[in-house]
């Protein structure tokens, strides 16, 4: 398969330390340019520097985000109707019209998409999901607490500081609860964005799942937990440190090439946007 020329769109740590990496190793994919709104940081990258976006477009079969969601709602609309595939970070916008807005782009152009929900590529989710599908699940739990937000590293970014772990880290944790026990139908919410929050989560199969989120706690934290139990057995996914964007890369390639059709795309990204506005609006901070 031909390698899939992908420009960049952002520079800062997390596409320095994860996106432009993926993307630039290969073999399914190169990385072909970068635009940023800094063009120093985007020369550290390794790769041709853009002044303008749609230079970058002309340049590339396909593009990355890696900037705030409502950059990305903003830009990739544009690069959608260019005719250009998207790799899309979550949240898949800052609130849920720009989501409703890049889905309905994305849809009429009908460019593939793929959201990095980094968890859904690991082989230990995809284990874990399928054990999921075998023990007639009716409930489960998550928590994802972490500190990360205390300090001042590389994801106490501007968005994150005002919105919290809800928008940060809920996509992954709701996604994966998501597909272990059916479609979320409805969601109850209480806490602090910026603290702690719970959700009670209502799936279409009838199950129901709670998980708690929080990226300001202090000291030696458990790793992430997500559990789910059924009247044939349970299910736990174990902890890993690996990120899985060798997987990410071939997907996306595959996405591209074939012309769409990944389980995890801009629709994907928009029904959970769904699920965290509703959270928002009961915390009242949306």
């Amino acid at each position: 398969m031909e390698p899939v020329a992908v420009g960049l769109i952002g520079a800062g740590p997390w596409a320095e330390m994860a996106h432009a990496p993926m993307l630039a190793k290969g073999p399914y994919t190169r990385l072909a340019g970068v635009w940023a709104r800094r063009p120093e940081a985007a020369a550290r990258l390794g790769a041709p520097v853009y002044e303008r976006i749609e230079e970058l477009f002309d340049a590339v079969e396909a593009v990355a985000f890696c900037v705030p969601p409502a950059v990305q709602a903003e830009l990739a609309v544009r690069a959608a109707r260019a005719g250009k595939a998207l790799l899309l970070e979550k949240p898949l916008a800052a609130d849920l019209d720009g989501a409703r807005r890049l889905a309905e782009a994305v849809a009429e152009a009908g460019v593939p998409s793929q959201m990095l929900l980094t968890l859904r590529y690991a082989p230990q989710t995809r284990d874990f999901l399928a054990r999921c599908a075998q023990i007639e699940a009716f409930g489960g739990h998550a928590a994802n607490i972490s500190g990360a937000l205390t300090g001042a590293g590389p994801f106490a970014t501007p968005w994150r500081l005002e919105r919290g772990a809800l928008l940060d880290v809920g996509p992954h944790v709701i996604d994966v609860l998501d597909a272990a026990l059916g479609r979320v139908v409805g969601v109850r919410a209480h806490g602090d964005p910026l603290r702690w929050v719970g959700l009670l989560l209502e799936h279409e199969s009838g199950a129901v799942s709670e998980a708690s989120l929080s990226m300001a706690a202090g000291g030696d934290l458990p790793p992430q937990r997500i559990e789910v139990y059924g009247t044939l057995g349970n299910a736990r996914l174990p902890h890993f440190d690996d990120d899985p964007l060798h997987v990410v890369a071939e997907e996306f390639a595959r996405t591209v090439r074939q012309g769409g059709g990944h389980p995890l795309d801009a629709a994907r990204g928009l029904h959970l946007q769904e699920v965290i506005a509703e959270a928002e609006a009961q915390l009242g901070t949306s």
